[in-house]
């Protein structure tokens, strides 16, 4: 647990008790704040009491008297669409909002490091596709290399759930929009930008504000070193912005659409190759094509990214290659479920939106797409141009017959439900396809959550392979 700081005496209320605010509460507790928690929901304020923590009604009149400051978990809106009831009281009384992860910027260095040979190290990443698994693959290469490393924030543990620093250890965060947005302390040592397509538009007023949510993590508290990828003009822009001058080796650019020149600081892939320059020179070079856990251009621009975070960090290549290939991927992201008679089956449910359903589309040669669900604004036209590898749809969930519509000439069947999607493809796959799960569409007409989607897609291919 990482005690919070600063708040010792004082009130602080907590809004939202699910994983990060429990975990919040606990830790302000132990920093010697009173935390005064509360939840619109019955359920969740009996579990808090049930962890010995205390309630505190917001919706009363003086709920906001004598607060220090209010504590909102991600979810819960504060300005788009429209702020929730509590926190627009709270900024009305005055009352700073903030969340975990302003918090534990704020608590994570302590005095104990004056006595370490080598201080803990921060590395965020956000962006719109891909960052799980570039969080996941730097932890992955910092502990296959030996250095104590810790996984957190959107994936892993809560922020405020990991042990305090160690004498050489990295923590490695993944921030969605929602956390960088509202966090008051933002200030990672590396940085990490992957890239930005539309989404969670309805949260943060439009694609303006969203980039702009992203951006907080460079621009707030300005990290020793920021990894960019370029391949979007946000991205170009931000650094742009970051770097003092084109040679600025404080900011490392990344791509998977172009080879990187000039005198700074590159890692790009390109046909499968990875490669690294340094004013103006190669410096290192990484085949990825048969690494079975990074399939796909958009698995290479993670690896670039995790690549350089890793480097930043003073890790070899050679070290990195060799912890690039042993990485496995991540469930729900073009994981490998299994493979019988030439035909294999991939699980991406996490492809909830079209550029992330057209990045694994595009990296299989042949493929029998079950895509659906609730669809997101703009449907799947956007993937007219990466049908080209699609035998067949199996089209499933509340959108599959506008889904269909949109395919115009692919062969395409409704199938409404995974189980006979599943059935269906794996019926007509020959040898060399790939049944692929990239719905393209949210999960939650017929599923709590992407990972319960892809729990049963996994189920179901499990079972037909042990027939």
């Amino acid at each position: 647990m990482i005690p919070v700081r600063g708040y010792e005496g004082q009130n602080v209320a907590v809004l939202g008790l699910g994983r990060s605010g429990l975990a919040t509460a606990r830790a302000l507790e132990a920093g010697g704040a009173n935390a005064l928690c509360w939840d619109d929901s019955p359920e969740a304020r009996t579990r808090a009491e049930g962890e010995g923590l205390g309630l505190h009604d917001l919706s009363r009149r003086d709920a906001f008297d004598n607060l220090a400051t209010l504590i909102a978990s991600p979810g819960i809106p504060h300005l788009y669409p429209a702020p929730n009831r509590h926190i627009a009281r709270a900024m009305a009384a005055g009352v700073p909002v903030d969340n975990d992860i302003g918090l534990f910027f704020r608590s994570f260095a302590t005095p104990e490091w004056d006595n370490m040979e080598t201080p803990p190290k921060v590395v965020a990443i956000t962006g719109s596709n891909g960052k799980s698994t570039t969080s996941a693959l730097i932890h992955h290469i910092l502990t296959e290399a030996g250095r104590p490393a810790q996984l957190g924030g959107n994936i892993g543990r809560g922020v405020l759930d990991l042990d305090p620093g160690s004498d050489g250890g990295v923590v490695v965060l993944e921030l969605s929009s929602y956390q960088t947005e509202l966090a008051r302390a933002l200030t990672p040592d590396i940085a990490v930008f992957t890239n930005l397509s539309p989404d969670h538009l309805d949260r943060h007023g439009g694609v303006g504000g969203y980039f702009a949510a992203k951006r907080r993590l460079f621009a707030e508290g300005g990290p020793d070193r920021a990894i960019i990828g370029v391949d979007e003009p946000e991205g170009v822009f931000l650094a742009g912005q970051m770097a003092e001058g084109p040679g600025d080796d404080r900011v490392i650019r990344v791509s998977v659409d172009h080879k990187l020149t000039g005198p700074g600081w590159q890692v790009f892939a390109r046909k499968g190759y990875l490669s690294e320059y340094r004013k103006g020179r190669q410096v290192a070079s990484i085949d990825l094509r048969d690494m079975s856990g990074l399939p796909g251009s958009h698995n290479h621009q993670n690896a670039c990214a995790a690549f350089a975070a890793t480097r930043a960090l003073g890790l070899g290549p050679r070290q990195i290659e060799a912890a690039l290939a042993s990485f496995k991927g991540l469930p729900h992201r073009s994981q490998l479920v299994g493979e019988a008679n030439g035909v294999r089956f991939v699980n991406d449910s996490k492809a909830t939106n079209t550029d992330s359903a057209a990045a694994a589309l595009t990296a299989f040669a042949r493929v029998r797409w079950i895509a659906g669900g609730l669809g997101k604004e703009g449907g799947i036209a956007a993937l007219a141009p990466h049908l080209g590898h699609v035998a067949k749809a199996y089209l499933i969930g509340h959108s599959a017959r506008e889904f269909a519509l949109a395919l115009g000439d692919t062969p395409h069947e409704i199938c409404d439900t995974m189980a006979i999607a599943v059935a269906r493809a794996a019926d007509e796959a020959e040898p060399g396809d790939t049944v692929l799960l990239a719905p393209a569409a949210a999960s939650f007409d017929q599923y709590p959550d992407f990972e319960a989607r892809g729990e049963d897609f996994t189920a179901l291919v499990k079972a037909r392979l042990a027939d």
